[in-house]
């Protein structure tokens, strides 16, 4: 297929010509993605009736590793659809969404209820139990995983099962796709206007311009502030005007509930089908299922881990409370949190983002913060290809070389980077890939990093709050785990590790934003090129956790009412038919119905879980800050931004994907399990309380009144 001429290749579902298999995203139409998809389906359900009619003994080669290498142009398509999708979800992309997704699920679900194809894994593993089998323990984990995946969508069952089955998923796929829709329209319509300059008072004169730039895009006059995915949006932070404030809290609060757009209903058929299904497996709750693939394992154990810090996080946060509101005796409005505590911390600590947001100019943190730190600790170099493209003319392509390879110029893969907001892109950040990395397939990365920044006016400089320097790290992070991936596999590749695993990579990733011999050397003032002063440096250091009680709080909240929603049985998840009751009763029940402060998503605009792949599974950045906080006191040990410190990293962790033992791979990194006292120390949380609301084995999640990045 790849030596067939230019002109006989498919935009989508042929392997691309152009290098790394680089999507030639100018040859590919809108017109071109439905078809392509219905045509990789069938391609894909062809080549497993080849697998399931073989008269050969089910071997390896013949069904455990044929299946793996199945579907490549599916995967194309797909990758190259969502890929899409994501960034720029035009009318036409999501029409297509709208009706291949409940296509794709009904294919996943054939595909993997198949009984003869799960018979013929079944007899390959059989014989790699018994120990007939001299196989390496890639490809062992390989026909495991197999039979693993098989078994929990429902192979193992009878036809009247798998037929449910495959109706469920089919639904979920649907309504899933629709609470994406709901949320990206309520979000665009919410967008607050602004006529009267005067309520912009506290916004520096970037942002202004930012925003009338955006209200000029959506042919509107004054001012525009879109909406970003959590409750508290960032700019809260920086208005003075009480009003303003509050209109754009209200419009957050209330994405996913305008008329033709309301989620309520949507999150409650979620529920239930996902209660049903886990049911129809024989478990519990989806949570169950979930979290039997997770490094947590149950969902007892994500949810002490989350109940063990709440009286912590919830005497700091009304401690801050107090501090914010200097004495006086009422309780602190949601909307004003987050000016309060910019408008204090600048007071105590003489910081503040208009302080801070001119020694991080975006070019100079990617080239000499981001970029450099990877540089030091993996060997990567990394140069920008402006004779290819991306998939908008504001995304840029970026080769990246491996100084071990560095005799034959081979590169490791391409990094695409998308930064700016635009009205069709999902809010949020994260790190996806065009093309995976496997020895099996000869293929190397293409991933992407993805944010949303506002863009500055033209001719201006994109200044970065340290939060944003943060996220960018903390995406790259994943980008490195896709980058430097050496599986045999596919299924193994980068990032294709559990939901509590994955986030370990990327936020162990972020210590070097605040490390001070790298902020020596990136954060440089925009205007006069002087480095950041140290006592700056010093103030934002002490200012790191100030604000930390009410951020654990609103987390907390998020993850354990997606714990809660996920952990109702088929009978609990019928009763329920109040989105917002059902909230109040899990957050009172876990005491995290703390005034002043909301959870840091509402369940009709979560999209994590409810249109993303984090159901039950929120807890993992918590669950993974464990780790990465550990592990950061360890490169702090062995002298910070050290390269030995960064090959063990890429050995142990990021080139392995999921075929290893993850808790197995952070012992061999670490020298020890992880310890909870490090991510403890970082927050600033008094250990003393820690541990006094913890769930006991087997408590009902209803004992705690039913019952987040």
């Amino acid at each position: 297929m790849t030596d067939q001429p230019e002109a006989a290749r498919h935009p989508v579902l042929d392997p691309s010509a152009l290098p790394y298999g680089l999507p030639d995203f100018a040859a590919i139409s809108d017109a071109d993605l439905e078809p392509a998809i219905r045509a990789a389906i069938d391609d894909h359900a062809a080549e497993i009736e080849a697998i399931v009619s073989l008269d050969e003994d089910p071997t390896v080669e013949n069904t455990v590793i044929a299946f793996e290498r199945s579907g490549q142009a599916l995967d194309r398509a797909l990758s190259t659809f969502y890929g899409l999708l994501g960034p720029d979800a035009t009318p036409a992309r999501l029409d297509v969404d709208r009706v291949v997704s409940p296509l794709l699920a009904a294919h996943h679900s054939a595909v993997m209820t198949h009984p003869v194809l799960y018979s013929r894994v079944e007899a390959v593993a059989t014989q790699l139990d018994a120990g007939a089998l001299d196989v390496d323990d890639e490809t062992a984990r390989l026909v495991r995983r197999h039979r693993r995946d098989l078994l929990r969508a429902g192979a193992g069952l009878e036809a009247d099962g798998r037929a449910r089955l495959t109706a469920i998923d089919t639904r979920l796929a649907e309504l899933t796709t629709a609470f994406g829709e709901n949320l990206l329209a309520s979000t665009a319509e919410l967008a607050v206007p602004v006529t009267d300059e005067a309520e912009l008072e506290g916004l520096p004169a970037a942002t202004r311009a930012s925003l009338a730039a955006t209200a000029r895009q959506a042919g509107r006059d004054g001012w525009l502030i879109p909406l970003g995915l959590p409750t508290v949006q960032p700019i809260s932070a920086w208005l003075d005007h009480d009003g303003l404030r509050r209109r754009v809290m209200a419009a957050s609060l209330e994405r996913g509930a305008t008329p033709g757009h309301d989620n309520s209903p949507i999150v409650l058929e979620i529920v239930r089908l996902r209660a049903e299904r886990a049911g129809l497996l024989g478990l519990d709750c989806h949570a169950e299922h979930v979290l039997a693939v997770e490094t947590a394992g149950t969902p007892d154990a994500a949810r002490g881990l989350l109940l063990d810090v709440v009286d912590a996080a919830v005497t700091n946060a009304r401690n801050e409370a107090k501090d914010l509101l200097g004495g006086e005796d009422r309780e602190l409005d949601p909307a004003d949190w987050a000016r309060e505590s910019e408008r204090l911390r600048a007071d105590r600590f003489d910081v503040d983002d208009a302080r801070v947001r001119p020694y991080f100019e975006l070019e100079r943190v990617l080239r000499d913060g981001v970029m450099h730190a990877a540089s030091e600790l993996y060997g990567l170099r990394f140069r920008e290809r402006h004779d290819l493209h991306g998939y908008l003319p504001d995304v840029r392509v970026i080769e990246v070389f491996d100084d071990e390879r560095a005799e034959t110029d081979s590169g490791v893969g391409l990094l695409l980077l998308d930064y700016y907001a635009r009205p069709t892109k999902r809010g949020g950040a994260w790190m996806t890939s065009f093309v995976d990395q496997s020895r099996l397939l000869g293929t190397r990365p293409v991933v992407v990093n993805v944010m949303n920044l506002s863009r500055p006016a033209d001719g201006e400089p994109t200044l970065l709050t340290m939060d944003e320097v943060t996220t960018m790290f903390h995406e790259f992070g994943h980008a490195l785990h896709g980058l430097l991936s050496d599986v045999e596999f596919p299924v193994f590749s980068g990032t294709s590790v559990p939901r509590d695993f994955v986030e370990f990579p990327s936020q162990v990733n972020e210590m070097w934003a605040r490390r001070p011999e790298m902020l020596a050397g990136y954060a440089r003032h925009v205007e006069t090129g002087e480095p950041i002063p140290d006592d700056l440096v010093e103030r934002m250091r002490m200012a790191e956790r100030f604000g930390e009680g009410q951020a654990t709080v609103e987390y907390l909240a998020a993850a354990l009412l997606d714990l809660a929603w996920h952990s109702l049985s088929p009978q609990e998840a019928d009763a329920v038919t109040d989105v917002d009751a059902f909230e109040a009763r899990v957050l009172a029940g876990a005491g995290l119905d703390v005034p002043g402060i909301e959870p840091r998503y509402r369940s009709r605009y979560f999209q994590h879980v409810f249109a993303g792949g984090y159901s039950a599974a929120y807890y993992s950045y918590f669950w993974a800050e464990v780790l990465d906080a550990d592990a950061a006191e360890w490169f702090a040990e062995r002298g910070g931004l050290v390269r030995s410190s960064g090959e063990a990293m890429r050995r142990e962790v990021l080139s392995r994907g999921g075929a290893i033992d993850f808790l197995d791979a952070y012992r061999a990194l670490r020298g020890a399990d992880a310890s909870p006292a490090a991510v403890l120390r970082r927050r600033g949380l008094d250990s003393s309380v820690v541990g006094s609301r913890g769930a006991p084995a087997g408590e009902p999640v209803g004992a705690r009144g039913e019952g987040a990045r």
